[in-house]
């Protein structure tokens, strides 16, 4: 950061971000009107551990003080996984994916902040529903001119989101739409670590546990560098061929297969899938009590085990989609390389997936790991504001890894320029 800052270009960039996270968070704390604030606060700390606490902790508090940006960048993400699913199932949107360069990139970025809106519209009007049943409007809140005006809010909030983050693509540093979920996140911090320090001055939490928290968060965070960076390298070598009177090929190189290919998409889709019985029994006060509910409480061992499966799963789901060892199969075929002791074609796809398939479990085993030991850590220490923790600290730690490799680039590329000139 002290190198970047000497170069004005990076420094401009910088402060551009920093412009921009700011807009954001000052949107974070500005309410829609028509809604009882302290009420819906009071019904978001029971609902914790629940799809809308995990909605809360995503939009950095934004969700349940239902400002203009409670939808946060959810409405986004789900857009861009919609339309990145579609362009595997629907041929012309792989076509036009793949084909048309970067015209197609374009087009199909159109596609996905059209998308994008119509989802913040629809969650909008579902988060006015549910506070409309749930009571939480004010007296001069209930025509239908108050719910006209808040879930246009929401989406017009969600929509201004996803432009803030191009913005800082374009014209900042970093990947936009990561680096808004990485303040959102962080801004949640301070309030976490001033309620262990309450914790600890009244007697609640000894402060060696607090001190063993800090530790462990300490060793989860280099687990999560030493991963983020680790991969398996593949040797592959060109064949020498002769084009006209150059000679070209004959060099060795390396395929990389990241250990961890889908980041933390599995962890978000594993909580939220397993955290719907008890947003269930939050709708539904007849089965708060079942035993089916408590089975699968946040803390309970087979939420545990479901959770940590559906990681595993979906792990192999995005593995799948990001690397298809057919095609880079055919690739290799198509340029002249081979990985030595294997035959171009199906040989080498064969080889490939038995890869993928190995890496693929140990980065799935390494993300079950990061995800449950925070809710067994809470469940031990009765703290329950841990049960997060993991996808937290693992989304704040990547975005920061690969912040600083934009950072790294630019000043290469800046120092490249001055060569030359």
């Amino acid at each position: 950061m002290r190198n970047a800052w000497k170069i004005d270009d990076l420094r401009h960039k910088i402060l551009f971000t920093l412009v921009i996270i700011l807009l954001y968070r000052l949107g974070n704390a500005v309410p829609v009107p028509y809604v009882n604030i302290d009420a819906l606060n009071g019904y978001f700390a029971q609902m914790q551990n629940t799809v809308l606490g995990l909605l809360n902790v995503m939009s950095g508090g934004a969700f349940s003080n239902a400002t203009i940006f409670a939808l946060s960048i959810q409405p986004y993400i789900n857009a861009s996984i919609i339309i990145q699913l579609l362009c595997i199932a629907i041929p012309a949107l792989e076509r036009m994916s793949k084909e048309e360069g970067e015209e197609g990139k374009k087009k199909i970025a159109s596609i996905t902040r059209y998308t994008t809106v119509a989802i913040g519209l629809i969650q909008g009007f579902a988060y006015y529903y549910m506070i409309m049943k749930s009571g939480f409007l004010t007296a001069d809140g209930q025509g239908i001119w108050a719910a006209i005006v808040i879930i246009l809010t929401f989406t017009s909030g969600s929509a201004l989101i996803m432009w803030l983050g191009e913005q800082i693509t374009e014209f900042g540093i970093g990947n936009g739409i990561s680096i808004i979920l990485f303040a959102s996140i962080v801004s949640r911090f301070p309030p976490s670590l001033y309620q262990m320090i309450t914790n600890t001055v009244n007697g609640t939490v000894a402060w060696w546990v607090n001190v063993l928290l800090l530790l462990g968060a300490l060793a989860m965070i280099v687990l999560i560098v030493l991963i983020n960076d680790s991969e398996r390298r593949i040797p592959v070598q060109y064949a020498k061929r002769v084009v006209g009177r150059k000679m070209y090929g004959g060099q060795s190189t390396h395929l990389p297969m990241k250990v961890n290919m889908s980041g933390v998409m599995p962890i978000i889709f594993a909580q939220t899938i397993a955290s719907i019985p008890a947003t269930i029994a939050a709708f539904v006060p007849s089965m708060s009590d079942s035993t089916f509910i408590r089975l699968f409480d946040t803390t309970s061992v087979i939420y545990c085990v479901v959770y940590a499966l559906l990681i595993v799963g979906f792990s192999y789901f995005y593995a799948t989609i990001q690397f298809n060892p057919v095609e880079v199969s055919n690739n290799l075929k198509k340029q002249g390389g081979f990985i030595p002791g294997y035959r171009a074609g199906r040989p080498t796809a064969e080889f490939l997936s038995k890869i993928l398939n190995r890496i693929t479990l140990f980065g799935a085993i390494y993300l079950a790991i990061v995800a449950i030991l925070p809710i067994v850590t809470g469940a031990i220490f009765q703290i329950s504001a841990l049960a997060i923790g993991g996808t937290s600290v693992l989304i704040v730690v990547s975005v920061a890894l690969d912040t600083q490799k934009s950072l790294e680039a630019n000043m290469m590329m800046k120092q490249y320029k001055g060569f030359l000139n």
